[in-house]
């Protein structure tokens, strides 16, 4: 992959979705990340990144941010906030998940998803934990989680995601469909070719979006 087509990349499509929902994860503050931990539920369904974005503006606007917020709107709560925010496909489906989750996270980390780190032996070991919160926790939503708090929790390194892996083949970064053998090679590509003042993470969510707009595009010509 050519330089510039690297940096118009990184640089186009590279802003974490955390950054765009505002959410402040550096200071690694419980409340910000149960926030980024709500989203990336939201992102984990396959569903528009602007209905998902602008679902996580109504449960901001409601102040359903926390866990003993979201059990206490309940299931009609949540169905209503999912609806106003354009998640009506997956209303039902994600307001069951995020009560399970929710009452799974106070039982076993009192709330705390920095405890649920803390308590994890290593990365595995924490992806383990938050798959065991709820059934509708998955491989993409503990990858999406996980990916923009690398370089802040230390067991953070997750594996990409199938879309991830697809942009990097069709670019030409990488040849295999392997999720672990494709973290090896991606972190090699991107420490050869790393960008000043852009991280791993805006690299891997650049290749996220890039591979959305590939799947959309595929499924339209599949439709003509």
């Amino acid at each position: 992959m050519e330089r510039k087509a690297l940096e118009s990349l990184v640089e186009s499509l590279g802003e974490r979705y955390s950054e765009v929902l505002k959410i402040n994860l550096a200071g690694k503050d419980d409340k910000e990340i149960f926030k980024w931990f709500l989203a990336s539920v939201l992102f984990g369904a396959p569903i528009t990144e602007t209905s998902v974005i602008k679902t996580y503006r109504c449960f901001k606007k409601r102040e359903v941010l926390t866990p003993n917020k979201i059990l206490e709107t309940g299931w009609n709560g949540l169905v209503e906030i999912l609806d106003e925010g354009g998640y009506t496909r997956y209303d039902f489906k994600t307001a069951d998940k995020l009560l399970e989750v929710m009452r799974n996270l106070n039982t076993k980390y009192s709330g705390s998803l920095n405890k649920l780190h803390e308590d994890a032996t290593d990365s595995l070991d924490l992806e383990k934990r938050l798959k065991e919160l709820g059934k509708g926790i998955g491989d993409v939503t503990v990858s999406i989680f996980l990916r923009d708090l690398r370089g802040l929790w230390r067991k953070a390194d997750p594996k990409p995601t199938p879309l991830v892996i697809l942009a990097a083949k069709r670019l030409g970064i990488i040849e295999t469909e392997n999720p672990e053998q494709a973290l090896r090679e991606l972190k090699a590509f991107w420490r050869k070719n790393g960008i000043a003042g852009k991280s791993f993470v805006n690299f891997k969510t650049a290749l996220l979006r890039h591979g959305k707009d590939l799947r959309r595009k595929e499924k339209r010509q599949m439709r003509k």
